[in-house]
Formats: C-alpha cells, sequence, structure tokens
C-alpha cells in the first residue's frame, strides 16, 4: 500500500526533528486562534519555527499598565520535551528577571512538563510581572525594593513602561 504524499511528508518531518516542528505548528495555531490575554507571538520568520518573537501588554491596573515588552522564545527540536530559553530583549526592572533579560520562571525551567504550550508559557510570564516570586531573585535590587519600598519599586517599573512606547 502506498503513502499518500502528505503522509510521506508527515515521515520525513518527523525523522528531522519534525515532532517539534509539528507541535510547534499547532502551537502557533493556537496562539492567532485563541490569542491569550495581553500577549501576543509567532515565529520571527517563516524560514525557521524554532524562534519566535512575543510581546506581551503590561496588565491594566499595575504599574506595568500601558507598557510594551517584547521578548524572544528558542526552542529546540527537543520542545516539547525541553522548554523554550525566554529573554525580554526590552528593558525590564523586576525581581525574577535578570539583567540581561533572562527569567527567572520554575515553569520554564525545574518544573517544565511537555503539556505547557506557547500559550501557557505567555500566560506564566505576564502574571509574573504583577505577581513576583522575590524568594529566589534574578534581580535583588528589584526583588528588596518591591519587598520594602513598593512606591519606588512602582516608580522605577512605571519608568520603564514609559520608555517601552517611546
Amino acid at each position: 500500500e502506498q503513502l499518500h504524499p502528505a503522509e510521506v511528508q508527515l515521515v520525513v518531518l518527523m525523522s528531522q526533528g519534525g515532532a517539534s516542528t509539528l507541535r510547534l505548528m499547532s502551537d502557533l495555531k493556537t496562539v492567532k486562534q485563541q490569542p491569550p490575554e495581553g500577549v501576543s507571538a509567532s515565529p520571527l520568520s517563516d524560514e525557521n519555527i524554532y524562534v519566535w518573537g512575543a510581546t506581551v501588554f503590561g496588565p491594566d491596573d499595575t504599574s506595568w499598565e500601558g507598557g510594551i515588552y517584547t521578548m524572544r522564545l528558542m526552542f529546540t527540536e527537543q520542545y516539547p520535551d525541553k522548554p523554550p530559553r525566554v529573554r525580554f530583549t526590552s528593558e525590564m526592572f523586576h525581581p525574577n528577571i535578570y539583567p540581561d533579560g533572562t527569567l527567572c520562571l520554575d515553569l520554564i525551567q525545574d518544573n517544565w512538563s511537555p503539556i505547557y504550550s506557547v500559550s501557557s508559557i505567555l500566560i506564566a510570564i505576564r502574571s509574573l510581572l504583577t505577581d513576583p516570586n522575590c524568594a529566589s531573585p534574578a534581580n535583588p535590587e528589584a526583588a528588596h525594593l518591591y519587598q520594602t519600598d513598593q512606591k519606588q519599586y512602582s516608580r522605577k517599573v512605571r519608568r520603564i513602561a514609559e520608555k517601552s512606547v517611546g
């Protein structure tokens, strides 16, 4: 029995890291058809589904409100068994974001599960903005201010929010 051309293509894809490609295509479809609130994401080019750009819009009624924060998600052929590397490309001041933009977030580190999708990663990152984990700070200065001087912390975040939109 002959394979249909689409089945042949599927077999080829599966043998070339295609499982991750198929999963990323599925995640992209979900992000487009059911966009999570306050975020958007897609591959940076049609040629490479493994590098995505994403935007997080600052949640309303928070110091982050009005800000537009960009990041890059880098997947490997091990996705979804291994999480993507995620890094903010816009300036950030947050207890769980290193100065280079890398995130300290359990969901994309120790607590990763293949169940998580691009949408769930983006939702977790957006909620992290307003609900930081100061127990394991990536930015000790931001964590200290968040815990001891909310007013000053909010001022710094507002400045970054304003800068993010020009």
